[in-house]
Formats: C-alpha cells, structure tokens, sequence
C-alpha cells in the first residue's frame, strides 16, 4: 500500500458504522425565515435549530455585520493576543461583561474551544472533576486533557456525588462541571444543589449555559440568573452560537480570572479571533435580548404547548423537562433514522440523534423549537408523527 493509500480499517470501520444504522452522511441545508429551511432545495419546517430567539437572520444583526465586513474584511487574520483583537472584539467582550453583570469578559473562536480550554487550564493532575454524564462532549473532552481524576456522577442522583466530594482529598482542588441545560435530553441541572454541594465541599463550580443564555432567565443570562445562583458559581461559560445567532464562546467572571484565561488558555491563544463582522452581529444580538423579552416568553409557551401535545400520547417517552429541547426517545437508532425521513417527507426537518452522541438504547428524535414557529407548525407536526409512528407498527 503506497502512503496516499487509505488503511483497510477504516473501510471495514466505515461499513460497521452503517450496518449498525449509524452512518452520517452530509446534505446541503440552507437557512430560511420563519423557523423553515432548505434542505436539498426541498422547503421544510425546521425542528432542528438551535437558534432560539430567531435572530440569526434578523436584519439588525445582518446590517451591523455587513457594515462591518465592509469595513474591515473578512477574517482577523491572527490570533487575539498577537494582533487579532479589533475595537469590536473590545466592544463585544466590554457589552458581554455588562449583559452578565461581571468585571470582564473573554471571547473564544467557539463554544467547544472555551469548554475545552477552560477546563484543561484550571485544573491540574493533583486535581478532582465530577462531571455530569451528560455533559456536552466539549465539556467530557476538557475534563479528560487537563489529566485530573475524572469521576463521573448523575445530577438525579447526588448523593452518590456529596460521597465522591466527601472522599476526596488531599492538597487538590475539587470541580464540579455541569451543562445548565443538558443538549439532548433539555434537562436542567439542579443548580442550587450543586451550589450547596460545592461550598460544602469547597469545590469550584463550573457551569455552560450554552442553552441557557437568551432563553431563561429575567434578563435572558440564563439558568443560574433564573434560579438565583450566578454569585455562587466560580465560572461561567456561554456560547454565542445559540440564542445569540452568531459564533463563538465566551467566559465571563472577574478581572482576575479573565486576565488569568487571556494568558493561561491555549484554544485562546493560538486561535485565529473571531471575525469582526461577527463580534458587531453579537453586539446587536445583546442588545434585542435585553430589549425584547417577548422573544423568550413565545419561545416558552411554544415549547409548553408542543411538550403537552406530545405527552397526550402515553406511548411516547418524552423525558421530564422544559424549555425548546424536546426529545422523543424511541430507542432503537433504525426506528428513529425512519421515523425522521417520514417526518421530512411531510415537510419537518428533526434531528435523528444516535450513539455515540447519546447512550445506548435511547436513540431519539431532537425536536428544538424557535420563537418564529407558528401555533400551526405543532399542530401538523403533532400530526406527522403520529403517521409514522402508526405506518411503524408504534401507534398508541
């Protein structure tokens, strides 16, 4: 085999994961308004986004951003600490602080670079992280690099966890990291337990609000605003790639810290900033969610009304949660890629989640709402799934 040759293994490799109905293959997906889409030049509904508050095409956003581009270019063309960061890298870190009501800010290329960054930077080998099994794998990765004890507990089951928290010790640190919002299950941790747990035990909390910012709390900061726990938590984490409809992570938290990130986080300070034209976006985004709760209060009362509808169907498992991620578990990965092509054939567009993204025997479809669908859109969704689930032998 010559060295541009491709191994075996990874044929043989490839034909397991499709025999196992594993297999991912890409498709051309285009953004429409609405809460709809383009997939493959077919028009569907969009269940699939993670654009809560319907601001990614929002035209404040897009105007602030063209300006920008216009003026500055494209890319930042280098690193954040060599000669990357504009004034509106200054400006969104600066607007960021204020939304979160902390000293200072910092941005990151994405959320998966700040989790992971983050959490390899903080904690060392003499140190102990107890992380939620179903933490987002940006989260799983960064606690495995920093090369810290790794224990892995369920926020439904915290005893276990204040034992674990109880035999730990020695001279190093304890941290506790957690989604505030679990990604597929739409579960939320129990903040104000861990909270208890983490000044029991002087460990450091460390929390991702990538599905909290813009969708909960007063303010739209997220979970630990609404449950009244941001000035327990040691570090905050957010992204800017959900609600917010832009790009990138951010950390905020005190001057120290984020002085302390800027010269200590490796996915930082060797990654090309973000570009200008997205920090400008992020800036007009801040600005609606503060101005425009009414985006958060429809996404809401779509998001209750869907999840109703779905548990009149007693054969439907649908996990116990709020908010616009909402799973169906259907367990078996076949039935659930099937049942996702019948619902896109009737014009939605789900997400099929499998292994290894979720544990084995849970498959599900991932339903994620957007404060632009309609009333109507559940209504005939409601409806689309009951027929294929009734053509797949799965009816009620």
């Amino acid at each position: 085999m010559s060295s541009s040759e491709l191994p075996e293994w990874m044929e043989t490799d490839l034909q397991q994961i499709r025999e196992a109905g594993l297999f991912r293959s890409r498709r051309t997906f285009q953004p429409q308004p609405g809460g709809r889409c383009l997939l493959e030049d077919r028009e569907l509904i969009n269940f699939s986004s993670n654009d809560y508050l319907d601001l990614a095409q929002d035209p404040r956003l897009v105007s602030a951003a063209s300006e920008v581009l216009t003026e500055l270019g494209v890319g930042a063309r280098a690193s954040a600490l060599v000669s990357g960061r504009t004034n509106w890298h200054t400006r969104l870190e600066e607007q960021l602080a204020e939304f979160e009501g902390t000293e200072s800010a910092l941005l990151f290329p994405s959320g998966y670079a700040a989790n992971l960054g983050v959490i390899s930077a903080v904690a060392q080998e003499e140190d102990t992280i107890f992380c939620d099994r179903l933490n987002h794998a940006s989260l799983i990765d960064g606690c495995r690099l920093s090369g810290a004890r790794f224990r892995v507990y369920r926020h439904d089951a915290l005893e276990k966890l204040k034992r674990e928290l109880a035999k730990s010790t020695g001279a190093g640190r304890k941290f506790i990291v957690t989604d505030s919002v679990f990604s597929m299950d739409g579960i939320s941790a129990p903040l104000p337990d861990l909270c208890e747990l983490a000044d029991e035990f002087r460990a450091s909390l460390i929390i991702d609000e990538a599905h909290g910012t813009g969708v909960y709390g007063k303010d739209g900061r997220g979970l630990a605003e609404e449950l009244g726990v941001e000035d327990r938590v040691t570090i905050r984490i957010g992204t800017l790639s959900k609600a917010v409809g832009c790009l990138g992570g951010f950390v905020a938290g005190s001057a120290t810290l984020i002085d302390w990130l800027w010269n200590r986080v490796r996915t930082q300070i060797y990654s090309t900033a973000l570009p200008p034209s997205i920090c400008a976006a992020a800036c007009a985004a801040l600005q609606i969610i503060q101005t425009e709760p009414e985006r958060r209060t429809r996404l809401q009362e779509l998001s209750q009304a869907l999840r109703s509808g779905l548990r009149e169907r007693p054969h439907l498992t649908v996990p116990d949660s709020r908010g616009p991620i909402i799973p169906v578990v259907l367990s078996d990965p076949a039935l659930t890629m099937q049942v996702a092509s019948d619902l896109q054939e009737t014009g939605f567009l789900v997400g099929a989640i499998r292994p290894p993204t979720v544990p084995q025997g849970t498959s599900r479809l991932r339903i994620s709402l957007t404060c632009a669908h309609q009333r109507e859109d559940l209504e005939r969704f409601l409806k689309a799934l009951d027929g294929s689930l009734a053509r797949n032998g799965q009816s009620r």
